[in-house]
């Protein structure tokens, strides 16, 4: 199948226990499938500037926001396929352009080795990202299990389950193993609902059924707020 570059959608968020987890893929499993890829491990590094300018934007909750990440589906070695991907969010609405790339490649061009070899209108714009913000850099490396569906109808509609959440600043190469200090409560599921339209009935019926709530959550945001901006005025109070 040809690899999807450009995505327009919505995207809600819910913190689920592992018993609302059962419940939805009871409710699910006449409706979706699990992907082709099964249960994996997702590793990406997340680009900031020195002063964390994207994510610090980010937790205000501003009508625009935007971030670039670089995400693998396994553990990278320099052949392998990654995405360079550019996110954006407008009232609500999610703007995803990404590029495939050997790994290698990718790290050379985001960090000013080398051009994209994929000249498109995706390649120019993440190459003005990196302009505007000026001294971007690997800042977060964040990695998780998901399972995601796709619906039977062969409509956009998806699901997908995100648990073991890990952050860490160290190691940051997609490269590397997994490891890091979680960033969401033992046991806690973040499903992630993913539409251009409305959510099938079904899906209504269930979400109210089990008193599940759409929440904000933000996987960057979250680990700067529990780990790197605490560790941040621990540096400021030693050195004052």
């Amino acid at each position: 199948m040809p690899i999807q570059k450009v995505f327009k959608r919505y995207e809600m968020k819910y913190l689920l226990n592992p018993q609302q987890k059962e419940k939805m893929l009871q409710a699910m499993e006449p409706y979706m499938s699990l992907d082709q890829y099964g249960r994996t491990t997702i590793r990406n590094l997340y680009f900031d500037t020195d002063t964390y300018r994207l994510v610090r934007h980010s937790i205000e909750k501003p009508a625009y926001k935007e971030k670039l990440r670089i995400r693998s589906y396994s553990q990278a070695r320099p052949d392998s396929t990654v995405f360079v991907e550019l996110k954006k969010k407008y009232k609500k609405i999610v703007y995803k352009r990404r590029i495939p790339l050997p790994e290698k490649e990718a790290m050379e061009w985001v960090s000013g080795e080398r051009h994209c070899s994929h000249d498109s209108q995706i390649s120019e714009e993440i190459d003005y990202f990196f302009q505007y913000y000026q001294d971007l850099h690997p800042a977060v490396f964040l990695s998780y299990e998901r399972e995601a569906y796709y619906s039977k109808d062969h409509s956009d509609f998806r699901v997908t389950f995100d648990e073991k959440i890990l952050c860490r600043q160290e190691d940051l190469s997609l490269e590397s193993e997994v490891y890091g200090t979680p960033i969401l409560p033992e046991g806690s599921v973040l499903m992630e609902i993913k539409c251009s339209g409305g959510i099938p009935l079904w899906m209504v019926h269930v979400l109210s059924q089990e008193h599940i709530y759409k929440t904000s959550f933000s996987k960057y945001g979250t680990a700067y707020q529990t780990m790197i901006y605490p560790k941040l005025k621990q540096e400021v109070r030693l050195h004052a």
